[in-house]
């Protein structure tokens, strides 16, 4: 194993300077060319100049946030920044330990990956003193970006367990106290439907007799998805996002023969135990019969103090199934996580990029590196597969969930293996040509092969299907033939489902109520209003402004009039369960619609916009939970409109031709850089509807070259 290096704290920025001999031999192997909008094609003789050439990359385009997550990873923020920086300084080590620890396990091409993206983030930043903190050379290697990835426990499940059973408990490593999030109707800040959804069609379904991809996460606008193509010549040619900050964070795109899509599930990843203490010892806990000790860890973080460095120390234990969250009443409570240290997931996604059948991808998914995330899949044989990806525990007790912990004496009531790869819920080549996912369980991926629940453990999710998810549904499920525009077209339906329920019920609800005029005007409205959340359709600000104000303070879920049923599960929720209430809602989403928007019928776009740089034009969409496919949340700008900062932000469709044909659009730009000329170019084209073409031959990525260089040598 290498030796770590060790620099010193303050380097002087002219020294930097002056060691610039020239660039390293590195830059000779890898060249990028940037095509239209800026993504890059890096295009390596190696894997390590590859991984070169994706940190370069990253970092010139998002600048200082790449070089900060790394040495948060490190655990030197405080080193970097002072003491008031250190507080995640401490988890950060430990996981550190853990990526040095299964670095040398990993194989050839992705520790080389690795070690050349920590190459080509430092030639940046030798080569750019001055975007970084004045002597900033903190000399990063492989081992800081594999931190970056290395999975760990879970610190919501250990939250929600100690808001449970010690509401003051201090919260250590392993614990995070949720965020509350306001009612959108007081303006501000949308609550976040961070998800995604995917979509796969089968040769059967499609008019060129070609399996056709869809992927479309959506989260806050600034989660650094990340385009580009990465190739060497005979070992990996693959074209997707990227996220910033990693060469393998959660990465969705296809190459030559395949390709997939992530979409957000929420499996049962761990387990709480409670152990007895060993009264008879301090620090020990009784398991199998024996007084075993507690490990205790000291871990030590550097702070920078003026001049000088000081350092903070904190103590942690650990048992031999996971880390310890709590202590009290005579327990030792044990959060026993999937994947806890598990280094692997950067070479399981290398595996699956690398790819070119069906047979080869699901053996990378074997792995159970990634232990989390749906995976929708199609390929150029014609194949289409859903699985319900989870390293979720094979449990030989009852689930405590993540509220209650289950008591243990013996080392074989703990969970030891997983579910196997096969018997998750899984859908290859199905009934009706498609498959679908919009973050919901399972069951549903389907309408004509419906999975069944019954024969999956008591703790898998119970069956339910959301309104983002019931169109989506509603949108595909039927015969018709589709091409990748039409595939397209659909992605960006305005469609609200929300309004199909529920806007009936309210117009006669309200023309029964002897209304106003002004709300017998409105009211008229609402019942002309086609549904939709397009920038120039009138009614969807007032409706929303109405069902926010009627569900405030409740469980929506509990506002209708009939609720979810599995048996109907593409139908239901519908109608409204409190007609005085939703009179009086009514009432008042008028006023408040013409005090914050001046009339009760403004145009959504007139009051959605999407603003990125010097780009500000009308865009639609809506949160999902109301029932939109094109997914947009928005903030309240100082002038009263509304400015989009989430959703549907990437958008990538892949048929899967002799070559593979693509369209692609990332809202926020290739660069967070706001001088950069692929920081807003992208955004007028989204809030349209519209996509890009995808360069992936080689003589279309070189027909469009705009910008060609070797990273690393001066320009």
């Amino acid at each position: 194993m290498r030796s770590l290096l060790v620099v010193p704290l303050f380097v002087c920025a002219s020294t930097i300077v002056e060691a610039q001999t020239g660039p390293p031999d590195i830059a000779t192997h890898v060249e990028v060319r940037r095509t239209e909008h800026g993504v890059p094609h890096i295009r390596a003789d190696n894997m390590e100049a590859a991984g070169y050439g994706m940190g370069y990359v990253q970092i010139e385009d998002y600048g200082v946030r790449v070089a900060m997550g790394l040495l948060h990873s490190r655990g030197e923020m405080g080193r970097w920044f002072g003491r008031d920086s250190i507080e995640g300084d401490f988890n950060a080590r430990l996981t550190y330990e853990a990526a040095v620890r299964g670095y040398p396990t990993l194989d050839t091409d992705t520790r080389a990956i690795y070690d050349g993206f920590a190459e080509g983030v430092n030639r940046y930043i030798e080569l750019h003193p001055d975007e970084f903190p004045a002597g900033f050379a903190p000399h990063f290697t492989g081992y800081d970006v594999l931190a970056h990835e290395v999975s760990g426990t879970s610190a919501r499940e250990a939250a929600r367990f100690l808001d449970r059973i010690d509401p003051q408990a201090p919260r250590g490593r392993n614990a995070e106290p949720e965020v509350a999030v306001a009612s959108p109707i007081a303006g501000g800040q949308d609550p976040p439907d961070e998800g995604s959804n995917a979509w796969a069609f089968a040769p059967s379904r499609t008019k060129s007799g070609h399996a056709i991809l869809l992927r479309n996460p959506h989260l806050n606008w600034n989660s650094g998805y990340y385009e580009a193509q990465l190739t060497v010549a005979g070992m990996v040619d693959f074209y997707g996002d990227f996220r910033i900050g990693s060469p393998f964070g959660v990465v969705g795109g296809f190459n030559r023969d395949l390709g997939w899509s992530t979409t957000n599930n929420s499996p049962l990843l761990s387990q709480i135990y409670s152990l007895d203490v060993d009264s008879t010892q301090v620090d020990h806990y009784l398991l199998d019969g024996a007084s075993i000790p507690l490990q205790r860890q000291l871990t030590t973080v550097e702070f920078r103090n003026g001049n000088g460095l000081s350092s903070e120390t904190r103590e942690t234990f650990r048992t031999t199934l996971g880390p310890v969250i709590y202590r009290g009443n005579g327990k030792i409570y044990v959060l026993k996580a999937a994947g806890d240290g598990d280094v692997r997931g950067g070479e399981q996604f290398l595996r699956m990029m690398r790819s070119h059948s069906l047979t080869e991808w699901k053996n990378a998914m074997r792995m159970r590196a990634r232990i989390t995330s749906n995976f929708t899949y199609a390929d150029r044989a014609g194949n289409i597969l859903y699985v319900w990806n989870a390293s979720i525990p094979k449990l030989p007790l009852p689930s405590g969930g993540d509220t209650a912990a289950v008591p243990i004496t013996r080392t074989s009531e703990a969970w030891t293996s997983y579910i196997p790869f096969d018997s998750l819920p899984q859908l290859l080549n199905p009934k009706g040509g498609y498959v679908e996912n919009s973050n919901d369980p399972p069951y549903f991926t389907n309408l004509r092969q419906p999975l069944d629940r019954s024969k999956y453990p008591a703790y898998f999710p119970e069956p339910r299907l959301g309104l983002r998810q019931q169109l989506a549904l509603s949108l595909i499920d039927n015969d018709h033939k589709l091409n990748l525009q039409d595939v397209l077209a659909l992605k960006h339906s305005y469609r609200m489902l929300l309004a199909d329920r529920v806007r009936d019920d309210l117009v006669r609800e309200v023309r029964a109520s002897n209304p106003s005029p002004d709300v017998a005007r409105a009211i008229d409205m609402i019942a002309k209003w086609d549904k939709t959340v397009a920038p120039t359709s009138r009614g969807g600000v007032l409706f929303e402004m109405w069902w926010r104000k009627y569900v405030d303070h409740t469980r929506p879920d509990t506002m209708y009039a009939v609720q979810w049923t599995e048996k109907q599960p593409a139908s239901t929720p519908s109608g409204i369960r409190f007609p005085d209430r939703s009179v009086e809602a009514f009432k008042w989403a008028v006023e408040e619609t013409t005090r914050r928007f001046g009339s009760p019928d403004v145009a959504w776009g007139d009051v959605h916009r999407v603003r990125i740089g010097k780009v500000d034009v009308p865009v639609g969409g809506c949160n999902g939970d109301i029932g939109c496919f094109r997914v947009l949340w928005y903030k309240d700008d100082p002038d009263g409109k509304r400015e989009a900062n989430g959703g549907d932000g990437w958008i990538l469709a892949v048929e899967f031709d002799n070559e593979p044909q693509a369209y692609s659009v990332l809202a926020y730009g290739e660069s967070s850089r706001e001088d950069s000329p692929f920081h807003s170019d992208q955004a007028e084209m989204f809030a349209r509807g519209e996509l890009k073409r995808v360069y992936w031959q080689e003589k279309d990525v070189e027909a469009h070259t705009i910008q060609r260089y070797r990273p690393g040598e001066k320009r």
